[in-house]
């Protein structure tokens, strides 16, 4: 019983000692809004998105931004638009309605598949299109190839504040 006790206290303090976020992203597109939440805690951004913003993302070159379910893939604090967050796009919905659209093949769909089942990240070089991030560089209209961007400052913010791993659901 002393063990048992041992043992729960042990896992208590070790989950107390772990960090505490549950951070979620949601970007509004047409709101031009991404909200951040984290324990409690609400904050919202004003955003530029795509240059032909409306609708789903599928293809490379169509300046669209994504809509759908999203994992921030990394931080990079080097980018050429002062900082960016990797977004995991394409996901399996996407590879999907991209391949019953015959955009992919059917391989491509199969790799990218493979490749978010292992917790990796999918190809970025489909004709899909890929490396669609959050980063700075102005909100102040639809200018991206398909990413999501923030006045320098409020980036500063939420770059502080994201990790990898981190949920984005990108919203009509």
């Amino acid at each position: 019983m002393r063990n048992y006790f041992f043992l729960a206290s042990f896992f208590l303090l070790l989950l107390s000692s772990l960090p505490a976020w549950a951070v979620h992203i949601t970007v509004f597109k047409a709101k031009r809004i991404l909200e951040y939440k984290a324990d409690g805690v609400i904050r919202r951004f004003k955003i530029g998105l795509g240059a032909s913003p409306t609708g789903r993302k599928l293809r490379q070159g169509d300046r669209k931004t994504p809509e759908g379910n999203y994992l921030i893939t990394h931080k990079n604090p080097q980018s050429q638009f002062y900082l960016s967050l990797g977004i995991s796009y394409p996901n399996l919905d996407d590879a999907v309605v991209a391949a019953k659209s015959g955009i992919i093949t059917p391989r491509q769909h199969a790799a990218i598949a493979d490749a978010i089942k292992q917790g990796g990240a999918p190809s970025q070089h489909t004709p899909m299109g890929g490396d669609i991030f959050i980063h700075g560089k102005g909100a102040g209209s639809d200018w991206t190839w398909g990413c999501i961007a923030l006045d320098d400052q409020q980036m500063r913010v939420l770059y502080d504040l994201v990790r990898p791993g981190d949920k984005v659901s990108i919203r009509p």
